[in-house]
């Protein structure tokens, strides 16, 4: 999946919710990650941008998640989404910066950075309790050091999804 696709992918599939529920969408944005690792905190960066272009839209929750998402059930469940869109950097064998929108269920031998939840258990137990859409957004790290910057392709990527993202939620 090339970097220009995930967002139309993405794009289909909230048309699809809109059009099923006939009504906007109530999206949840989570960026999961360790700012400390370097590249490791693309998710969260990616919120945080979000969070300076799109703040105070009612039909939005924007939540930096960091190392452990699951303990944002509770915000979850208070906002009722309609879908969950975890942000996350991930060893997806493909150049630095990649950005991939992956179905879930192809997330089992996948390894997410630096945290030991895999995201399939995360968004099983999401639609569990929560009854909605999850969406997956991941990003090719290039090095998730301790104590090391973000590289800078990574940084365009957090740079072109927070653009692709806020044009797709304004």
């Amino acid at each position: 999946m090339s970097n220009s696709c995930w967002s139309e992918l993405l794009a289909q599939k909230l048309a699809t919710l809109s059009a099923a529920l006939d009504r906007s969408p109530r999206l949840a944005l989570l960026g999961i990650g360790n700012e400390l690792n370097g590249d490791d905190a693309a998710g969260v960066l990616v919120v945080r941008g979000l969070m300076a272009r799109l703040a105070s839209r009612p039909h939005l929750l924007l939540l930096e998640a960091g190392l452990a998402p699951e303990a944002f059930t509770a915000p979850l469940r208070r906002f009722a989404p309609d879908c969950v869109i975890l942000i996350d950097a991930a060893l997806l064998d493909d150049t630095p910066g990649a950005v991939m929108l992956v179905d879930w269920r192809q997330t089992d031998g996948l390894s997410a950075t630096t945290h030991t939840l895999p995201p399939s258990v995360l968004v099983k137990f999401l639609q569990h309790e929560l009854g909605c859409a999850v969406e997956l957004i991941l990003i090719q790290p290039e090095d998730i050091e301790f104590d090391h910057p973000v590289t800078p392709g990574v940084l365009k990527a957090v740079d072109h999804t927070v653009t692709e993202l806020a044009r797709l939620l304004a």
